[in-house]
């Protein structure tokens, strides 16, 4: 009898066992495309190990969301065919993301557009979704579980969100490969303690502890390695680049044909071809970031507000700095960085508040726990918001000082 499976060694979860159904979809160049871009985008160049990319990232979220599924199927919740949909949105939650990750996000925002917009399209309008369908799949309710749009919403919040697989996988797995000691989890004390109450992802009370350290790991990890000021800068670096290119070659308007070709080293080697006199400036950012020659950071501050700063606003900024350093404004880069120190559910709103379960006397109850009222989580509720200054090293002390002056009355 032929096996009908294959298991895929793992750093982080020893194997990941990988049905045949699946290995079509993993093995198609669409999918085998996530292995040439980054999960972390310019950090290996701070975290020298940070290789790793959204093809082994999308293998583990397909891997915990199958040990929630089980848990949740022992307790009489799930069958299992909703944990073969499970598996199929966990494997494909990231399809869509472009190079560099969520650099390019930051990019195509401006047009209104995300890394969502192209997954799903990957996934209904691709040779991805006719192998799903060829296998009996429900394409369309596989695409909705992946980008958190079903009527199921327990579904949703096992793909993304505050218990979601995608958080535990990304945690485990970007902690071990900068060798940041932030982000140890018990990824299965808490897939094992999943319930569902009222169509919603709940947890059980005695697993509260699990929890409050995951998102305790989570601030961590944003603190020292994602907001890193030196990983910050290559990504600002990247960013430009990325920008002043983008008229010449349509990034963000590419259709999806055109779109699927585009890898972290793709880009930038379209960059550094490029002969266009108006992109010298692009061809500069990429040769110095392949050769670690980051802006320097010369100013930082963490701020109060939970927005983060508008394009104007950075720009008004950059003109003072400019202006009062005599430094050319395109020497000076104003980054603000911000995220919400709570991840964000899969309706793309603020997690508010966690289920949990706890059993007294042989019966089941629910109590609704607001995060705020957790004490290690509400130290940490609210945004993180990080304002800095880069310029290239020959004008580090004169922007450093106008940035000093200019920046030390914001609020």
């Amino acid at each position: 009898m032929k096996k009908k499976y294959s298991d895929i060694i793992d750093p982080i979860h020893d194997f990941i066992r990988v049905y045949d159904h699946e290995l079509e979809i993993i093995d198609n160049p669409i999918f085998q495309r996530l292995r040439r871009i980054r999960q972390l985008s310019g950090a290996h160049l701070t975290y020298p190990a940070a290789q790793h990319t959204r093809f082994e990232h999308s293998l583990g979220v397909m891997h915990i969301a199958s040990q929630a599924g089980n848990a949740l199927q022992e307790k009489g919740i799930l069958k299992s065919d909703d944990i073969e949909i499970l598996r199929l949105a966990g494997l494909l939650h990231d399809i869509g993301h472009g190079p560099f990750s969520h650099l390019f996000e930051e990019i195509i925002q401006q047009k209104k557009m995300s890394h969502e917009d192209f997954g799903k399209n990957l996934i209904l309008k691709s040779i991805i979704g006719d192998i799903l369908s060829k296998n009996g799949y429900d394409k369309k309710l596989i695409t909705k579980v992946a980008f958190g749009d079903s009527k199921y919403q327990y579904l949703n919040e096992i793909v993304s969100g505050a218990l979601s697989a995608d958080m535990m996988d990304y945690l485990l797995r970007d902690g071990y490969f900068t060798g940041a000691e932030h982000a140890k989890i018990d990824h299965k004390r808490l897939t094992q303690s999943l319930d569902v109450y009222k169509k919603k992802l709940a947890l059980e009370k005695s697993a509260l502890y699990s929890f409050e350290s995951m998102m305790h790991s989570r601030y961590q990890m944003f603190k020292a390695v994602y907001f890193h000021k030196t990983v910050r800068a290559a990504e600002v670096m990247l960013l430009e680049a990325l920008r002043l290119s983008d008229d010449e070659f349509g990034f963000t308007s590419f259709k999806i044909n055109e779109f699927v070709k585009l890898t972290d080293e793709y880009v930038l080697s379209m960059v550094l071809s490029s002969k266009s006199s108006k992109l010298r400036q692009a061809r500069r950012f990429v040769d110095d970031y392949q050769n670690r020659k980051l802006l320097k950071c010369v100013y930082e501050r963490i701020l109060n507000s939970k927005t983060l700063l508008e394009k104007i606003k950075t720009n008004e900024i950059r003109l003072s700095i400019s202006k009062k350093s005599k430094v050319n404004e395109n020497e000076i880069f104003v980054d603000s960085s911000v995220t919400p120190s709570i991840p964000l559910a899969p309706s793309k709103k603020e997690s508010k508040q966690i289920i949990l379960i706890s059993n007294e006397n042989g019966r089941s109850r629910a109590q609704k726990l607001n995060i705020s009222e957790i004490p290690v989580v509400s130290a940490i509720s609210g945004f993180m918001n990080i304002l800095r200054v880069y310029t290239p090293q020959k004008s580090r002390k004169k922007v450093e000082i106008a940035a000093k002056s200019i920046l030390s009355d914001l609020k």
